[in-house]
């Protein structure tokens, strides 16, 4: 790095330091679960540097936190002020085991808004913006953050939650909605339903599609087949967790990169079950402690996301964004494979309109067999063989490939399940 990028580097890790040790001024002594856990370690109430953070202080993991939640229900004793000061719960999909309860103070509330008008501000969005929210509005807490940080900003703001398609599609028209946010998966049924009702989406005032929930927005086959069904728009990725909070936003001058938002994380890249970083351009385990977000905060958070750092300019990005996760992994014949490689190669297919990959062990072997929704008129068999190919071509692996009848693979709204364990 030149003088000039090892300064703003600097100053960023200064930041950093000192939201940090305010942090464990207000963790320590009132949060139970970091204080036993501290003592335990013999942990200061304060770090000199980042790097004496990093060698002495522990990792927290799912587990703790599920198991804490469970011995002391409902919500844990991760709390940094008392109960009844927070004002808010929200809580994880759990589709990684049992969902996590998370709560939040008015502040630890609002330094989450920050950072998603930091998203908005990133992705263009103004108050002269309306933006359409298509989906229920349940526990989960993205929507929630999305659609209030709009209204900080000024934005005309549409709940489109328990309507259908159709109807979302009528309200995008009708209102001259600027601003879609969904999951990629959403933006592309979308587009299906569109095409099913005889709807010209060249018409809509639509020109950003701001996706997160599935690693498709950094996936340039699949941002690139968005952005061909929506004529006017771009998409622009980020990406979040309940537990901690909007992490990442699309970085304008690399549009396949998340940028962290420093300010509000320090992130870590590890490798996976260990305490090292990972070597230049390698991939390794995203670890997060939460710098603002202080009432219920992480500490050093083991989030099993797979990320490929790099310092581009001042910033940390990560290249292609989210990889896959650490639990999502299936070794078939040696090799490792990711469901964000199929993502990758099926999104070039215009042919493909959905997509399912069953997962089976057949003695001590694992196989994966490819189920594709083709669109009309579609050759099949040349299909089948071209998709068949381009996975041999990219992970050395030959994938049993069925095509399916139309209508028969599942859609979704929010996350896709597209990966099933039989």
């Amino acid at each position: 790095m030149n003088e000039k990028v090892t300064a703003c580097r600097d100053a960023i890790q200064a930041d950093q330091l000192a939201k940090l040790n305010k942090l464990l001024e207000k963790v320590r002594p009132h949060n139970l679960f970091y204080e036993t856990k501290f003592n335990t370690y013999g942990i200061k109430n304060s770090f000199s540097s980042l790097e004496s953070f990093y060698e002495e202080c522990p990792f927290t993991t799912k587990e703790e936190l599920v198991k804490d939640q469970r011995t002391n229900q409902p919500y844990g004793t991760n709390l940094s002020v008392p109960l009844e000061h927070f004002n808010r719960i929200h809580q994880t999909s759990g589709s990684t085991g049992k969902p996590l309860r998370w709560l939040d103070t008015q502040q630890s509330w609002q330094s989450m808004l920050d950072s998603w008008k930091t998203v908005f501000h990133t992705a263009g969005v103004t108050q002269k913006d309306r933006v359409l929210f298509p989906f229920s509005f349940g526990p989960f807490i993205g929507f929630w953050l999305a659609y209030e940080a709009a209204g900080q900003i000024g934005c005309l703001s549409f709940p489109g939650g328990g309507l259908t398609s159709v109807t979302r599609l009528n309200i995008l028209l009708e209102n001259e909605i600027t601003t879609l946010c969904c999951t990629p998966t959403y933006a592309l049924r979308l587009t299906e339903v569109a095409h099913e009702e005889g709807i010209d989406l060249s018409q809509t005032q639509l020109k950003t599609i701001i996706v997160a929930g599935e690693p498709g927005g950094s996936i340039a086959s699949t941002r690139n087949r968005i952005e061909s069904a929506w004529p006017n728009a771009k998409v622009f990725d980020h990406h979040g967790m309940t537990e901690v909070g909007p992490v990442t936003h699309q970085c304008l001058e690399i549009p396949d990169s998340l940028q962290v938002m420093e300010d509000a994380y320090l992130a870590e890249i590890l490798l996976p079950g260990a305490n090292k970083p990972v070597a230049q351009d390698e991939e390794g385990e995203l670890v997060l402690t939460t710098l603002t977000r202080t009432a219920m905060p992480l500490i050093r958070y083991r989030t099993g996301d797979l990320v490929h750092p790099q310092i581009y300019g001042e910033k940390l990005i990560l290249k292609g964004g989210i990889l896959g996760r650490t639990d999502d992994m299936t070794i078939v014949r040696g090799v490792n494979v990711y469901p964000s490689i199929f993502e990758r190669i099926l999104r070039d297919f215009d042919e493909v309109t959905e997509y399912q990959v069953i997962v089976s062990n057949q003695g001590n072997l694992t196989e994966l067999l490819l189920k594709l929704e083709p669109i009309p008129n579609t050759n099949e068999e040349s299909l089948r063989e071209m998709v068949g190919k381009q996975i041999r071509n990219q992970l050395n692996l030959r994938v049993n490939v069925e095509i399916t009848a139309p209508d028969t693979l599942p859609r979704f709204e929010l996350k896709a399940k597209r990966w099933i364990q039989e």
